[in-house]
């Protein structure tokens, strides 16, 4: 029997169904799985994703992209194959795809993450016959400590250079990270401003429903603004650049799952890393293989070879999906 995904050089493809998810090239039908631009290309001629991520699929790919949006759980008949869209708790809107066609079911997770956010649906577990599963961090290096513990560190940088009289950048990817960050500090310690970037994705989480601090674009903010005691949360891509100037004396800071890694924060140059992650750890990662009961796994994107080989010693038929999906910038995981 064929598998009911398979790889083409356009991406990966149910032929029963004529559709493709997370395309890397334009396609008839595109299913995408979250917003982030290794996920969601433009040029695709219709796209379907979870009406929570409607917002920010149509902002990074044109407001004139034809976006067919469902609720999560809301089934969809294509060319007789039944797909399904279900949380995968990766950044706003994210989903894993459920395809069931003639007895089989396939789960393709896209990004996700296991750990509590509320800027975002919780993951939920989708039992399958084949996972098809990121892996991102899939070694036993990453373990993520308690978020709330890197929160209270990231609090205590903030409070310290303040007394300093140093501005806070704090840096992450501007749709997801930045909004989990907004949402994790505390905003008693000063006023926290916003890169242009960060405030256009963070308005279509508040457009979203989604509950968070108050903050000002960076680019708002007055002439006398007292830098020093701010927080400015900002995409990796200022580090260095000509945009820093206006803080003067200032501390940065990256908040990635690469910073569980020493050597991660010597190469990004910053002052300071914090361990928070939008990707499942190494633990999470098996935990969301068994909730699936799958008996087959396929490993992408990240340490594919290390969890197909370590799924094979627990009994599963595992091997790796290699596909070309990854983070879009430097400190992204």
């Amino acid at each position: 029997m064929a598998d009911l995904l398979r790889l083409t050089p356009d991406g990966l493809y149910c032929e029963a169904g004529d559709f493709h998810i997370d395309p890397w090239r334009a396609v008839e039908r595109a299913i995408v799985t979250h917003a982030h631009g290794d996920h969601a290309r433009r040029g695709s001629r219709r796209y379907l994703c979870s009406r929570e991520g409607a917002g920010v699929l149509r902002l990074r790919l044109g407001p004139a992209t034809n976006v067919t949006p469902v609720e999560y759980g809301e089934a969809r008949t294509l060319r007789g194959v039944r797909v399904s869209l279900h949380p995968a708790g990766h950044i706003l809107g994210s989903a894993q795809v459920r395809v069931e066609y003639g007895g089989e079911v396939w789960v393709v997770t896209g990004d996700y993450k296991t750990a509590p956010d509320p800027t975002v649906r919780s993951f939920e577990p989708v039992r399958c016959h084949t996972l098809v599963t990121e892996c991102t961090f899939g070694s036993p290096l990453y373990r993520w400590p308690d978020a709330g513990a890197e929160f209270a560190k990231i609090n205590a940088w903030w409070r310290a250079n303040r007394s300093a009289g140093r501005a806070s950048i704090l840096m992450g990817y501007s749709l997801g990270k930045a909004q989990r960050l907004l949402g994790g500090v505390d905003p008693g310690i000063g006023p926290v401003f916003l890169h242009d970037a960060v405030a256009t994705m963070t308005d279509a989480y508040r457009e979203a429903g989604v509950v968070l601090p108050l903050a000002t674009p960076v680019a708002n903010a007055p002439l006398d603004t007292d830098w020093t005691r701010a927080l400015v949360i900002a995409p990796p891509g200022v580090e260095g650049t000509s945009w820093m100037r206006r803080f003067r004396s200032f501390s940065t800071a990256f908040a990635s799952g690469w910073m569980a890694l020493r050597g991660a924060r010597r190469r990004l140059e910053a002052d300071m890393g914090f361990v928070i992650s939008d990707h499942v750890d190494w633990p999470a990662l098996l935990g969301a293989v068994r909730e699936s009961g799958a008996e087959r796994v396929r490993p992408t994107h990240g340490f594919t070879k290390l969890v197909a080989r370590y799924l094979r010693e627990q009994g599963l038929d595992a091997a790796p999906l290699e596909t070309p999906f990854g983070s879009e910038e430097e400190g992204t995981g």
